[in-house]
């Protein structure tokens, strides 16, 4: 070997030697793994509405906003600005250059996200014509309840990188949609392969976004996996693999967490912070979140149309026994509205009543002095508002009977539980919300509004639908506080729901988790989460 070959070897061995040790000393990234509580019903944001299913969607679509981490201040997401105008009823969006969609083995893309991608998403929402929902006809929940269609004039394409959305009548709110969970920007290229490949329903399936993680791999109720996306235009994730562990029972998801088999948990019940409590390799972030629970009735179908019985029903419940049994810790609030306290424009002149008396007389008033029987509806998944449902149900049934009424309680899986309830199987079932905003219409609009009752199932007041437009349009808060508690008065008079309870939510972790952040909702975001 020639001098000039030995020291090229020489300088060869050297670059390999420091490489290695360069990778000794570079930790390896450590996969994170989530104890979920549910499975996500599908992977396309706009068809859901369930904490789960956003969840799992949020690590991997983004839309034009986002809530600042911890609150909700609006900031610039895939949007890089934007400005509404002085009568908010237009809202323009420059959108973010340079942003990718992800490369998978099912999808490639060949350019960057731009205002056509806006377009469609949101055309899909707003058009039953869109060839898309000809070909893949769906029901898109949180914008049908919002009345979406009916809000808009108009999404202009003013270029590739801006956008306007034109309202019928002022909304102040309006922005904070472009923030939330069903708003997640999808590929117009990805939706046009799809339609030409015959298999535009994989959508749901094969999710395709912006976000932090790519789609990986899902196995129903056992395991949804992704992968940190290389093409990120925000900082690569320290977490290369993020896993989500489907587990139904909180009891399962407790152990798991305590064994080190997962990280973070799904929010866990009042009765499973016993187990936790002195262990240093475990800590339970806790936050007052904008939630609520309910029981809500079937208004289309006997005997629950009818006010009397609603609220005969709603006073013979003992809401104190039943929080005495469910929130043993006595961090939750009844719930007397149908939103928290904390909000601008409660009405804290209203009460709930027990009066198991007042409502054996309603009933008899109603026509059935010799009482009646319904299906009670148990809640399948275990939340921070309701964290056992079927003990709710079996107290409430308790509670029933005291006035003659017999409640057969059911429940089904998750994903059917609210298929059959949207369908107005139910007599009664459980149900619940949580807010993102902290304005009371995000609570009030979705759930109660004439845009959110199609089919007749849900509540429609055309006085309550009149105070609530009206505040949507009036930027003045005081104003806005005194429309929305009128609002409730006719509410609480119709009795549409059993109001239960607000809740405290506990999100428990291993200890080597670093960059966690509670959202005000009890919400889940894995971005620039990762583990020691």
């Amino acid at each position: 070997m020639t001098r000039s070959h030995h020291a090229l070897s020489l300088a060869l061995l050297s670059m390999v030697l420091a490489s290695a040790n360069s990778q000794a000393q570079t930790p390896k990234a450590k996969p994170l793994v989530y104890c979920a509580d549910a499975s996500p019903e599908g992977f396309d944001p706009g068809l859901w509405d369930s904490a789960s299913t956003n969840t799992a969607t949020g690590q991997m679509f983004q839309g034009l906003l986002q809530f600042k981490r911890g609150g909700t201040d609006l900031q610039p997401h895939l949007a890089s600005e934007w400005s509404i105008s002085p009568d908010a009823k237009s809202f323009t969006f420059k959108l973010r250059p340079g942003v990718k969609f992800h490369q998978t083995p099912y999808f490639t893309p060949t350019r960057e996200f731009n205002a056509d991608d806006v377009l469609f998403t949101f055309g899909r929402f707003i058009d039953p014509a869109h060839p898309f929902n000809k070909a893949f006809p769906a029901n898109f929940i949180y914008p049908q309840n919002l009345g979406l269609a009916k809000l808009l004039d108009g999404i202009d394409r003013i270029d590739d990188h801006q956008v306007r959305f034109r309202l019928k009548a002022p909304n102040v709110t309006f922005a904070a949609n472009f923030a939330m969970a069903w708003a997640g920007i999808h590929s117009a290229e990805y939706g046009a392969q799809l339609l030409k490949e015959g298999r535009a329903s994989q959508i749901n399936n094969r999710p395709i976004g912006t976000g932090p993680y790519r789609f990986k791999s899902y196995a129903k109720d056992d395991v949804l996996r992704m992968q940190a996306n290389p093409d990120s235009w925000t900082p690569r994730q320290r977490t290369e693999k993020l896993i989500f562990s489907i587990s139904r029972e909180p009891n399962v998801r407790v152990q798991k967490l305590l064994a080190g088999e997962c990280h973070i948990a799904s929010a866990v019940r009042d009765v499973d912070l016993a187990a936790m409590d002195g262990r240093r390799d475990i800590t339970v972030l806790k936050t007052q979140a904008l939630n609520i629970s309910y029981l809500a009735f079937n208004l289309r179908k006997a005997p629950t149309d009818l006010r009397a019985v609603r609220e005969a029903l709603d006073i013979a419940v003992d809401r104190q026994a039943i929080f005495k049994a469910l929130f043993p810790r006595g961090d939750a609030l009844q719930a007397v509205s149908a939103f928290p306290p904390t909000i601008a424009g409660f009405n804290s002149a209203l009460k709930n009543e027990y009066n198991p008396q007042r409502a054996r007389d309603l009933l008899a008033k109603a026509g059935f002095a010799s009482g009646l029987e319904l299906d009670l509806w148990a809640l399948p998944v275990s939340r921070p508002t309701n964290p056992n449902g079927q003990l709710m149900a079996q107290l409430i049934q308790q509670d029933w009977a005291k006035i003659g009424v017999k409640a057969n309680i059911k429940t089904y899986e998750w994903g059917e539980y609210l298929k059959r309830a949207n369908n107005g199987e139910h007599s009664v079932y459980m149900s619940g919300w949580s807010g993102e905003t902290g304005d009371a219409d995000e609570f009030l609009t979705p759930n109660l509004s004439c845009a959110a009752n199609t089919t007749g199932i849900k509540f429609c007041n055309p006085e309550f639908e009149r105070l609530i437009d009206a505040a949507r349009a009036t930027p003045d808060p005081q104003a806005r506080a005194a429309l929305y508690e009128q609002a409730q008065v006719i509410f609480k008079r119709e009795r549409p729901w059993i109001t239960m309870a607000h809740s405290t939510v506990y999100i428990p972790m291993r200890s080597d988790v670093q960059g966690f952040i509670m959202a005000p909702n009890g919400s889940v975001d894995f971005e620039n989460v990762y583990r020691k």
